[in-house]
């Protein structure tokens, strides 16, 4: 039977009637809040490729920020084939979804799982971002070092296979992790946890770049100001990222922008106060890196905490991440971007502090929901649930996606690590044959005109009775060519 929907509009509300479905009634103003929201985590994804590409050298920056629309792209196909199913289908088991909605059918105008205010097209639309961003946020653990190709693979086998699940059981009225009760607002365990971790399993994958641990990658960010563009496009994002997730344009959504801004701003004043310890310089992209970390942090937070909990978040959220950038030392690790100390510690962090900061009167502020609250309101079993969930999500998420590597790396033509010889060019020229800067002299990146000059020198030889001596500079004053900073 085919089903012909009317609606019709009055004042605020939008009522859609189906012939064999009860009415649905829907708020304009929910829809719009919603929909602006949804523009604004878009805004983050290209974000995050502005963000990755400044703290690369010049030869990488434009491959993320291609990535970062490669990601766009490849998560929305994968949403609407069968992504928004597998995490949102009313059927689902306590761990994944099923084909309910595969291809998005019976996917329009009834009421959605996150809110009946606002139609399940749209609920679908919104989510489809925050899985694009988990996967661009992952993809920095390519950094320097991947071919391009088979990244686009990987993202759409891993949205399938790590976020799908992970988010299902967090947010899917049947998952595992909300009927056992675990608060996350916004996404610390789906978006952070699981990209920060699968961060840290595609560096451990890929291995060292070349020079790791030498002079030769002692670099400085190759552009400062695309980090500050970067950390802009995220942080005005951030406010439809956690503050839309309220599904509604109430109290709790406004909350949940206030203690957002809040975290950031004091995260990035920690972070940028522990480098000035170490060489006495206020560090513009130390800000930028701790005003991320407190996003990070407050994003499971954002709707059930008031602003002095908020301030805490951000402190102690950006010291964990500060100090999880030296964990990559230790564990010999060439975690290029630290994505696992921003995305990965800086969530763990973030989840724990949900369940000791957790207020059952704020998230009551959009005057539906109930939960029993954290600590601070004696629930102190709330812990237990956060720490059960947070650590469910990074054993999961570093465990599949190296399965998923190690099964590209064996495919034909998969393998995602680029030769020696395409690093030392770099992947911006040696995939894309492109460059993010047209003044990039490559000469002085990959050392040609010095290999060139010791060719020549080679050539011209000449010989004495007792030795051959160069014509031209003394034999090593020009370094070998692997000392060249590329």
């Amino acid at each position: 039977m085919v089903n012909i929907s009317y609606a019709e509009a009055s004042g605020d509300m939008l009522a859609t009637y189906t012939p064999d479905a009860p009415a649905a009634l829907y708020n304009l103003g929910d829809i719009a809040f919603v929909l602006s929201g949804m523009a604004l985590v878009w805004l983050m994804v290209p974000g995050v490729g502005l963000f990755y590409s400044g703290l690369l050298r010049r030869k990488n920056a434009l491959s993320m920020i291609l990535l970062s629309l490669c990601a766009i792209a490849v998560g929305s196909f994968q949403w609407f084939f069968w992504g928004y199913s597998l995490t949102f289908s009313s059927s689902a088991s306590a761990f994944i979804g099923d084909l309910k909605h595969f291809g998005l059918m019976h996917v329009l105008d009834e009421p959605s799982m996150g809110s009946t205010r606002i139609p399940a097209l749209l609920f679908c639309a919104y989510q489809c971002m925050f899985a694009v961003i988990t996967v661009a946020l992952a993809c920095g653990g390519f950094a320097e070092r991947s071919r391009i190709g088979p990244v686009a693979v990987f993202m759409f086998v891993w949205l399938t296979l790590v976020y799908c699940p992970i988010a299902c059981w967090t947010w899917n009225a049947n998952g595992w992790t909300f009927v056992l009760g675990g608060l996350d607002f916004a996404g610390g365990t789906p978006v952070h946890i699981s990209s920060g971790t699968a961060a840290l399993a595609i560096a451990l994958y890929l291995g060292k770049r070349r020079g790791y641990g030498t002079e030769r990658l002692a670099y400085k960010p190759h552009s400062t100001a695309l980090v500050v563009l970067g950390t802009v496009f995220l942080w005005f994002g951030w406010f439809g990222f956690n503050g839309a997730s309220a599904l509604s344009a109430n109290l709790r959504a406004v909350q949940a922008c206030i203690v957002t801004n809040l975290a950031a701003s004091v995260g990035g004043l920690t972070w940028m106060l522990l480098d000035w310890r170490l060489e006495r310089k206020l560090s513009a992209i130390g800000f930028c890196s701790g005003a991320v970390a407190g996003l990070v942090g407050i994003t499971p937070a954002a709707g059930f905490v008031g602003a002095p909990a908020a301030v805490a978040i951000g402190v102690l959220t950006a010291a964990a991440a500060n100090f999880g950038t030296k964990l990559k030392y230790v564990l010999r690790i060439d975690e290029a971007l630290d994505v696992f100390a921003s995305h990965g510690i800086g969530g763990l962090v973030g989840c724990i502090l949900t369940g000791i900061f957790a207020d059952a009167r704020v998230a009551g502020f959009d005057g539906t929901t109930v939960i029993p609250g954290g600590w601070i309101n004696r629930n102190y079993v709330q812990l237990g649930k956060q720490v059960a969930d947070a650590v469910a999500g990074m054993g999961w998420s570093f465990t599949v996606t190296t399965l998923i590597l190690w099964a590209m790396h064996f495919l034909p033509g998969l393998r995602l690590r680029c030769s020696e010889e395409q690093e030392i060019i770099g992947v911006d020229d040696a995939f894309l044959g492109e460059w993010a800067y047209d003044y990039v002299g490559m000469d002085r990146e990959i050392g040609l005109e010095r290999e060139m000059q010791e060719t020549a020198m080679g050539e011209t030889r000449v010989q004495t009775p007792e030795k051959e001596v160069a014509e031209g500079p003394a034999a090593g004053s020009m370094g070998s060519a692997g000392s060249v900073a590329e």
